[in-house]
């Protein structure tokens, strides 16, 4: 027994560091030292753990100690007192009762009293569940102060993401790191001029862009993940960058959560329940940018093997089965003969039909059809909006007018209401009113003011969605406005003003062969029907 060590274990979490020096590791290890030598114990070994909590026990120093003690080399573990060992009552019974005495172990905890060779300890697993509630109840006011923290706009996250840095003169401020900024800002435009993550990330590697860990570490500041790329850029990372609200200017707190105080692993949560406080820090990105990057996005397309992106990719569709029409190219193709195809007829002749057409074909009509709504647009702007809300601007401001009206007299009503319900509470208890008259009076009102709240709660979407769809209208005037003339078609074009081209199965024999296409807007603010008339194609095309 005397060649075995004595295993000196030492814990401090984070939380331990705020009760002054009397938890520290100096003082834990000066105390364990003096006992061991006071009481004859030798061949001592420390083993220590910093800054971690006391509830999970994935710690470096206990699971170096659990190996020695597997390996039959310990005789002995000492710690200050039960909590040091841990706080999960559990898990720390379960290795001083049953691990521990299959090992051989004895185990001391010197302020606590427990020996276990001395005695039955029978107060222990009273101590060991005080030591877990202490852990508990840390944890309660830990995430009050947290959520607290964040309701108020602050972020919670230690670092700040990648473009933007602390403030000097407030830690929680976020104020916009240029020199990383200007790379965010690349893989925005990068993303919208039709580029995927993949290739954004070899872009950024082939100029020698410093990967965000690499950057940090120029910067001397401390990285969490030590085996982080260095390197070369990495296509989650570029994902991660394009999909954060952060650099809308916006708090994003909450994206994460933890299922117990006992279970340390993170989890993704719903985006219903994150926490978004607009407007706290200065932009990187735009909203109009970022809006149109999640729309690309939401049509992931495979770069072809030309080194280019399809400006039709992701956004036609068959009119017929709904599936999406891919891109057929060849080396042995000339650009005239690339032509879109329905995935479904590609993969089963008989469930659909090809709808072929023919890339050139469909560019001639969208640029037609988009430089027909830009003149308009600029001649007969008023008017454009009028179609586009369905409704002429008086009606629609007169619909909008009567339902805050509405609104405010529903809302009205209801205060009301809950001044009745406590007069009419007041007489029940005075006696002025029977409980048989409280009863069908309050049943009467409860069921008046629930139906004022469905009915507020139904005026206030319309009211939103009017709104909504105003602005909508609006944004994409101001997008069709941007372009004196469509000359040629780029993902970025595509994606801001067309939501989706619906292709339809061509009529008619080669020699006079046509082909209806819906092009609908974005917003939906307009849908444009044109007709492919092959016959007028390959005439214009043999004049050219």
């Amino acid at each position: 027994m005397t060649d075995k060590i004595t295993a000196l274990y030492c814990r401090l979490s984070q939380e331990d560091m705020l009760h002054g020096e009397s938890n520290s590791i100096t003082n834990q290890k000066a105390i364990l030292s003096k006992f061991a030598a006071d009481n004859g114990f030798r061949n001592t070994k420390f083993y220590v753990d910093d800054g971690i909590s006391g509830t999970t026990f994935e710690r470096d120093g206990f699971k170096a100690m659990m190996a020695d003690i597997e390996d039959g080399k310990v005789g002995i573990v000492i710690t200050k007192d039960l909590s040091r060992l841990g706080r999960d009552y559990l898990k720390t019974g379960e290795l001083i009762e049953m691990v521990f005495p299959d090992y051989d172990v004895r185990y001391i905890a010197i302020n606590d009293g427990v020996d276990t060779l001395k005695s039955e300890n029978e107060l222990m697993a009273f101590k060991n569940i005080f030591n877990d509630w202490y852990a508990r109840d840390t944890s309660k006011k830990i995430r009050a102060v947290q959520k607290a923290k964040a309701q108020a706009g602050k972020p919670l996250a230690t670092h700040p993401p990648y473009g933007y840095k602390k403030s000097e003169t407030d830690k929680n401020q976020w104020v916009i790191d240029e020199e990383a900024a200007a790379v965010v800002r690349r893989i925005f435009q990068l993303c919208i001029e039709g580029n995927g993550p993949t290739v954004i990330a070899n872009i950024l590697t082939a100029d020698g862009i410093p990967t965000p860990t690499a950057y940090y570490r120029s910067k001397g500041m401390n990285v969490c993940n030590q085996n982080a790329k260095t390197k070369r850029w990495g296509m989650a990372t570029v994902i991660h960058i394009l999909e954060r609200m952060d650099y809308l200017g916006h708090t994003v707190n909450f994206k994460t959560y933890r299922k117990s105080y006992k279970n340390k692993k993170l989890y993704e949560n719903p985006k219903e329940n994150w926490l978004i406080i607009e407007n706290t820090h200065e932009p990187i990105i735009s909203q109009h940018d970022f809006d149109l990057v999640q729309e690309i996005r939401s049509h992931k397309k495979r770069r072809q093997k030309s080194g280019t992106v399809s400006p039709f990719a992701g956004i036609v569709y068959c009119a017929d089965c709904g599936n999406t029409l891919y891109v057929g190219r060849a080396q042995t193709l000339s650009p005239n003969q690339e032509h879109m195809m329905c995935s479904t007829y590609a993969h089963d002749s008989d469930e659909c039909t090809a709808h072929y057409i023919r890339t050139c074909v469909l560019t001639e009509i969208i640029l037609g059809e988009l430089n027909k709504l830009s003149q308009f647009v600029r001649d007969n702007e008023d008017e454009f909006v009028r179609r586009a809300m369905e409704n002429s601007a008086a009606t629609q401001d007169s619909e909008m007018q009567t339902a805050r009206k509405a609104l405010r007299i529903a809302e009205k009503r209801i205060n009301e209401l809950d001044d009745l319900f406590e007069r009419l509470y007041e007489d029940n208890v005075s006696g002025k009113i029977s409980d048989e008259r409280f009863a069908t009076m309050s049943a009467r009102y409860e069921t008046e003011q629930s139906k004022l709240k469905d009915d507020a709660a139904k005026l206030s979407e319309t009211i939103s969605r009017k709104e909504q769809k105003k602005n909508d209208v609006m944004n994409f005037v101001g997008i069709v406005k941007k372009y004196e003339e469509f000359t040629e078609l780029t993902p970025e074009i595509m994606h801001e003003l067309i939501d989706r081209i619906i292709v339809h199965a061509p009529k008619g024999g080669r020699a006079n062969r046509t082909q209806q296409v819906d092009i609908h807007f974005r917003f939906n603010v307009v849908t444009a029907t044109a007709t492919a008339d092959f016959k007028q194609y390959y005439v214009r095309r043999k004049a050219v």
